[in-house]
């Protein structure tokens, strides 16, 4: 686990990738980064003009196109429309502690964007992936539960991230899942996951709270790493050869910045019951199952 990986990123040359949120932050750096290494990058994102300002500014082939993960149907739509092979799906886009909301279909938001809205266009485009699926959590996984009596924070004070750290750690039980289903029927991908650790971006922005947000976004300009060299974990886990459910994250200061390397999980982040028990209930709320490969 202490080797370093960025001298294993392997090339992205003519394959297609799609990112999640890849008009802004660490979704937007790799993006750039991997049509720099000419992959045919694909940005999948809530506003497409945001997304079309963002690929004028990128060297390579760059397609942008309207995905929505808090709506359900806007993922179908995606899906549906996507005939294309994809050779790496790469699970980017996600919010941080907003103030309490909802997606179209009722989720709250960060556990129906971060994870849902993910796991529902993982399943649906899986036919048509070739490499694998990287998926990005945080390293706030780690103060995060799956409440599975209360996954939307109907009955209990709503906290923002606790609910933030609850979707990061869905995001991790999922791609230990994604993995094992992968590997019982021989399909030649793989799921792994990602963290950028403290990374200078606009997910920490904080909404509802100015005071707290210039406070927070100036201690994290302080000793975080800037976009690109949080997008590095990421690249690793999309190319590098490493295993499925590996996770990639900075090596320093309890992973918050410098070169990417294989990092550990929390104890609730390998509870392989509770990932095969989110899965179940993931599927009953998105009504997207695991496909026939």
């Amino acid at each position: 686990m202490g080797n370093r990986l960025d001298d294993n990123i392997s090339s992205a040359a003519n394959r297609t990738i799609v990112v999640t949120g890849g008009n802004s932050g660490i979704g937007r750096a790799t993006a750039s980064m991997l049509a720099g290494m000419d992959a045919q990058v694909v940005l999948a994102v809530r506003d497409p003009a945001k997304g079309r300002a963002a690929a004028d500014a990128m060297r390579g082939t760059v397609d942008v196109r309207h995905l929505d993960l808090a709506d359900l149907a806007s993922v179908r739509a995606f899906a549906e429309e996507f005939t294309e092979p994809i050779d790496i799906l790469i699970n980017n886009a996600g919010i941080m502690a907003p103030p309490l909301g909802h997606t179209a279909d009722g989720f709250e938001s960060q556990f129906g964007t971060n994870h849902l809205g993910h796991f529902a266009l993982t399943n649906l485009l899986l036919p048509q992936i070739r490499d694998r699926v990287v998926t990005i959590s945080s390293i706030g996984h780690r103060m995060g539960t799956i409440n599975f009596d209360d996954l939307n924070w109907e009955r209990r004070p709503y906290k923002p991230m606790a609910a933030y750290g609850q979707s990061k750690l869905a995001n991790l039980l999922f791609t230990s899942e994604l993995q094992r289903r992968l590997t019982e029927v021989n399909a030649g991908v793989i799921a792994t996951a990602a963290h950028p650790g403290l990374a200078a971006t606009n997910l920490y922005r904080l909404q509802g709270n100015r005071l707290l947000a210039s406070v927070t976004e100036a201690a994290i300009g302080l000793i975080s790493q800037d976009e690109h060299q949080g997008a590095v974990p990421t690249l690793c886990a999309a190319t590098a050869d490493i295993p499925g459910n590996s996770y990639v994250g900075p090596r320093r200061f309890k992973e918050t910045f410098g070169q990417p390397k294989l990092v550990g999980r929390s104890a609730a982040a390998k509870d392989a019951q509770v990932a095969r028990r989110l899965w179940t209930v993931s599927e009953e709320l998105t009504g997207v199952g695991f496909p026939e490969l």
